[in-house]
């Protein structure tokens, strides 16, 4: 098992990369995150939604993502509350009290999704959740040594130095397991470092000193490293002023969920891509996204409050685009009714009215993997998933953006300014995003769209191979008994 001195220390990575690791040695390996907290999800193969990160560690072996990886999924659509997902589909909506009541019975069903895994697999690779050192979250904890010690499994930790105070972090977060945690604790990993490793060497020996935990191993910072974020958006960009040919912005609604959806535009350098938060306007651009969203109503509240929602029609007066994925497409609509209020207290809210159609919330989510084709010129393919519930349904939807199997999705304006629908994925394969970002504005004849597959395979192996050389397939075999 990983786990980390704070959310964000590298723990899903380190696990992707052994993951990787061990499956180019011919290894069967399975990752599992009992708990996660995350608005980035996907479909499983069985039909379930689990955590991103958990469905990159299932590509770095090879497997096509399960619910058994990820029982526990916890979607926050308050700042008290979250829908909880057990083995791939929701059960509640809870604040933390309840579900700290209802933990026993989650534990229930990671117990049983990871004896599953344990019989088809040689190896399991455990990822923990935040801090281990949460002390007011260890009560009936599932997620980090509550399931180290009811599985026996060994533990490693890893800690950014990036953030500084990586030794306190470590010697901190140590001290405060009990002395049968302290003892399933393997050694220590650092990541991210960057400079000259002589200079660390005394601290190091200190920390072996002072903890009698060996450091395992110190990865080095990897410049212009993809991999899809668990939770927190990536604001980084590779465009260039010279090179752009698209300005984008996208919203950062407080429960924006699904936001891997960009990074292939992120990742273009002829794309400037923008994330604004609250505070600031929307500034000048050829394209605005609307994205996802656990809690549209809400979200769509929020907008207005930011005084986004006049920022949008006059975008549009003056001949932008506007593309809305799944939440984001509900709210270009003329109204989103939640009868059972199953986003927040029952009722309905005016949409933005850009597009006539109406949405109605229903109990039930729609979890799917989809091929298709996009009505746009070429009719380019596309693999997608929907993860969203509601049903939309209006005179506008005949005018559909995308084709597929046995049904239509979304919506293409008639004046072809805007454009809307339920899948995620849409920029993911190039011929898909060429034609998206034509229909953008940008010249067909300059199109130079990434190959996204091939960017995530390289991000995986360049992660495999750093792990390789500064921790060891050697150290990862003895801990692992292999």
């Amino acid at each position: 098992m990983v786990q980390g001195t704070t959310s964000d220390a590298g723990k899903s990575a380190l696990v992707a990369a052994i993951c990787r690791v061990l499956y180019r040695r011919g290894i069967s390996v399975a990752p599992f995150k009992p708990q996660n907290m995350a608005l980035n999800s996907a479909v499983s193969v069985d039909g379930g939604e689990i955590g991103r990160a958990q469905a990159v560690q299932a590509y770095a072996c090879g497997l096509e993502p399960h619910t058994d990886m990820n029982p526990v999924l916890l979607k926050p659509n308050t700042d008290i509350g979250a829908q909880v997902i057990i083995q791939g589909h929701a059960v509640d909506d809870m604040d933390a009290r309840d579900y700290h009541q209802y933990k026993p019975r989650a534990m229930a069903a990671v117990l049983e999704s990871y004896e599953r895994l344990k019989r088809q697999y040689d190896v399991i690779l455990v990822e923990g959740a935040g801090s281990p050192a949460e002390i007011n979250l260890r009560d009936r904890d599932i997620a980090n040594m509550g399931f180290a010690e009811e599985v026996d499994c060994p533990v490693i930790i890893v800690a950014d130095i990036d953030r500084g105070g990586v030794f306190a972090h470590l010697v901190g977060t140590l001290e405060l397991l009990s002395a049968s945690e302290q003892n399933r604790v393997r050694g220590f990993v650092i990541n991210k470092f960057r400079g000259d490793i002589g200079l660390l060497k005394p601290g190091n020996e200190w920390l072996e000193q002072r903890t009698d935990k060996p450091v395992l191993g110190v990865l080095p910072y990897l410049m212009n490293l993809h991999l899809e974020a668990e939770d927190a958006v990536a604001r980084d960009t590779v465009a260039s002023v010279d090179k752009c040919l698209l300005k984008v912005v996208v919203p950062v609604f407080p429960r924006i969920s699904n936001h891997t959806d960009f990074d292939p535009l992120r990742l273009n350098p002829q794309v400037d891509i923008q994330f604004i938060g609250p505070g600031q306007a929307i500034p000048a651009a050829d394209l605005i996204i609307l994205p996802g969203s656990k809690s549209v109503a809400a979200d769509l509240e929020w907008l207005r409050t930011q005084g986004w929602e006049s920022a949008i029609h006059k975008h549009l007066r003056y001949g932008g685009k506007v593309l809305g994925i799944c939440g984001g497409f509900q709210m270009l609509g003329q109204e989103i009714n939640d009868p059972h209020g199953i986003e927040g207290p029952a009722g309905s809210c005016r949409g933005l009215q850009l597009l006539d159609f109406n949405t109605t919330l229903q109990p039930g989510k729609q979890l799917l993997r989809v091929s298709g084709k996009i009505n746009l010129p070429g009719a380019p393919v596309i693999d997608g998933y929907e993860i969203h519930t509601g049903i939309s349904e209006g005179s506008a939807l005949e005018r559909s953006a995308v084709s597929l199997e046995n049904r239509s999705d979304g919506v293409i304006s008639e004046d072809n300014q805007i454009l809307g629908t339920y899948l995620h994925g849409l920029f993911e394969q190039s011929s898909a995003c060429s034609s998206l970002l034509e229909w953008s504005g940008v010249d067909k004849d300059q199109i130079k769209t990434l190959n996204y597959q091939q960017l995530r395979e390289e991000g995986v192996n360049r992660l495999a191979d750093t792990v390789e050389e500064y921790l060891g397939f050697e150290t990862l075999a003895k801990i692992l008994n292999l």
